[in-house]
């Protein structure tokens, strides 16, 4: 459940309260109000850049720095520069907006200041062979020159089998990576966990894809009779970030964990990470998952977090408005609800900073063209938050 903006006197009990972690750096306080934020790196202020969104989930920015935005109930808007949303977008196709499900993340490709083509995930009722059910589905689409629909909307794939139980763990990211080909992420569906171990199972993985949905060349399992050709990595269990990495290249991934047990992962080709077999969490009534916490033949996140803090989307920082978070991931956190700050050397994590702590629940954080962090609030009034930095600091 979203929380509320605590009252005055609450907020100032809470602000005067706020102290600095044992481990990662804090800074904490209520979005929104314009006043200066002191974290251990930056000092920045935050504002709402716009506002009359339902569950916004997915975000992307287009080349003319305007900004595509999907909210989960199935509806696409644009919001311009100054904050002006547009009316829904025709076209979108029906979502299944049900328990996590919706219409999720949205990306352009990174060809679309000349085909206009856009990519969008959602969850949807499909037919597999092994009957009607739910699954993760990507769908190709075109943007009009109007910018007022979509065109040429076409499904190219769904993440089979099909399941009848469970509205949960979807997945449900897009990122493009420096070949060009397009990652998906998927969850494992929650109902049966080891979908995400199964190789001829597209739920639980992360997939390499051609933009026209067919397993991507070079792919890991390419070839083998027993596996989904489409599989990149395998053994996540409800990944909903995925980033890359623009120093060195590489593709990053966050995934929620049950009680405790949610990872960032550096995504090598082929590799198992683990769930349901391994986790450093425990189930929701505290019994044991698997089998441990580690094991030889699976890959170790390079972060992971007891108790939860519950990873939705990540993406890294490169601009200049804020030189002390250049080379940081940001991820946006539901429960505890805020803004993790990671900072990196390459492809490791060398520090934390947790900020906008404890107050509000956040899908998605991306940077804008102007160098500026925005940030998607999970709520039924939803917002887009900014982060900008204070004139005259230091």
């Amino acid at each position: 459940m979203t929380r509320g903006r605590r009252p005055l006197a609450r907020l100032a009990a809470a602000m005067a309260a706020a102290v600095m972690l044992a481990g990662p750096a804090c800074a904490q306080r209520v979005p929104g109000t314009g006043e200066v934020v002191r974290g251990a790196s930056e000092p920045f202020r935050v504002s709402t850049f716009s506002a009359g969104l339902e569950r916004p989930w997915g975000a992307a920015f287009l080349p003319d720095g305007r900004l595509l935005v999907t909210e989960r109930p199935g509806r696409m808007r644009i919001v311009s520069p100054d904050g002006t949303l547009s009316p829904p977008l025709g076209g979108v196709p029906e979502v299944l907006a049900a328990g996590q499900g919706g219409l999720l993340d949205v990306q352009p490709a990174p060809d679309f200041a000349t085909t206009r083509e856009l990519y969008f995930c959602q969850a949807a009722m499909v037919q597999g062979d092994g009957g009607r059910g739910a699954a993760t589905r990507l769908v190709r689409a075109r943007l009009s020159a109007d910018a007022r629909h979509l065109e040429m909307t076409q499904p190219i794939l769904d993440a089979l089998p099909a399941q009848s139980s469970g509205r949960l763990h979807y997945g449900c990211r897009i990122a493009f990576g420096r070949d060009g080909k397009l990652y998906l992420s998927t969850g494992d569906r929650h109902a049966e966990k080891m979908r995400a171990q199964r190789l001829d199972d597209l739920a639980g993985k992360v997939l390499r894809l051609e933009r026209d949905g067919r397993p991507a060349e070079g792919n890991p399992f390419l070839g083998r009779p027993d596996a989904r050709p489409e599989i990149f990595t395998y053994g996540h269990r409800n990944p909903q970030g995925l980033a890359l990495n623009p120093w060195t290249g590489s593709l990053w991934e966050a995934e929620f964990g049950a009680r405790g047990g949610d990872e960032v992962n550096l995504l090598k080709p082929g590799l198992n990470y683990g769930w349901p077999i391994v986790t450093h969490g425990v189930d929701y009534d505290g019994s044991r998952i698997g089998e441990g916490s580690s094991r030889p033949d699976m890959e170790e996140p390079l972060r992971y977090w007891v108790p939860s803090v519950s990873p939705s989307g990540i993406g890294f920082y490169d601009g200049e408005a804020f030189p002390g978070w250049k080379g940081s991931l940001f991820m946006a956190s539901l429960n505890t609800p805020g803004l993790l700050r990671l900072s990196t050397d390459g492809d490791r994590i060398t520090g934390e900073e947790r900020l906008l702590w404890g107050e509000l629940r956040f899908r998605q954080v991306l940077q804008g063209p102007d160098g500026l962090i925005y940030i998607l609030t999970d709520e039924g009034r939803g917002r887009i938050l900014r982060l900008e930095p204070v004139a005259g600091r230091g």
